[in-house]
């Protein structure tokens, strides 16, 4: 079910808009000039209510944090925090991951932080995963060489399935563990994570990086049967 939209939504968005970007096909290989001194492109693939986005910018100002979210209704809190704490270094974008080839150039983002993404429960469903295949190929496309993907989730189960699809299209795994705060809070934490934290539940990270120019080939699709030439 879509989620209905927040009351004022429109007006809180729009008192936001210096850190929107409404067109960022227009940027496209040229973020980096959206930040005077930029050292490094970032992006974060569904920042949802913005704790982690305004905490990863604060802790490094030399990078453009482009933040991604497909919902709005949570955007525009995300926003508005930023605005608050009048953070230089974000900018939001309404849109889906799956168009990132018209976001990014080739080799132009340096990470990509993707936290307790949907888990997309049904087999049926696994094309739809943040770290299905296909999206997987184009944040290698995104990246420079060395870039990396830094992936949380508290999904054992997709934890598992996803350093598969990593490791099969060809980055190389670093820092993989199945509990990152066993030993006290470990680095900027999500809204969510926090959450888990406190309720106990183990935190799944790893961080997947580009070593390489070309990625494995993609794995093909299984072909639909072409109907039959009587058929209705």
């Amino acid at each position: 079910m879509r989620m209905r939209n927040k009351k004022n939504l429109i007006p809180r968005m729009e008192r936001c808009a210096a850190v929107q970007v409404k067109d960022p096909q227009a940027h496209r290989g040229r973020w980096a000039d959206l930040l005077p001194g930029c050292g490094q492109v970032r992006s974060e693939i569904g920042c949802g209510k913005g704790a982690f986005t305004a905490a990863t910018a604060q802790a490094s100002p030399d990078a453009l944090l482009v933040a991604i979210e497909k919902v709005p209704n949570a955007m525009v809190t995300a926003m508005e925090r930023v605005c608050a704490e009048e953070i230089p270094n974000v900018r939001f974008i309404d849109a889906d991951a799956a168009g990132l080839a018209d976001i990014f150039a080739p080799g132009e983002v340096s990470v990509f932080y993707i936290n307790f993404p949907d888990p997309w429960p049904r087999k049926k469903e696994a094309k739809h995963r943040l770290t299905a295949p296909s999206f997987l190929a184009l944040y290698w496309d995104a990246l420079a060489l060395g870039g990396r993907i830094e992936y949380k989730t508290d999904q054992q189960w997709l934890f598992d399935w996803s350093l598969e699809q990593f490791a099969a299209l060809g980055y190389e795994l670093q820092e993989v563990t199945r509990d990152l705060h066993a030993g006290g809070p470990v680095g900027v934490m999500t809204n969510y994570e926090q959450r888990f934290y406190e309720q106990g539940t183990p935190i799944c990270r790893c961080v997947a990086v580009k070593t390489r120019p070309e990625h494995a080939p993609l794995p093909e699709q299984p072909r639909r049967h072409a109907p039959r030439e009587d058929a209705p």
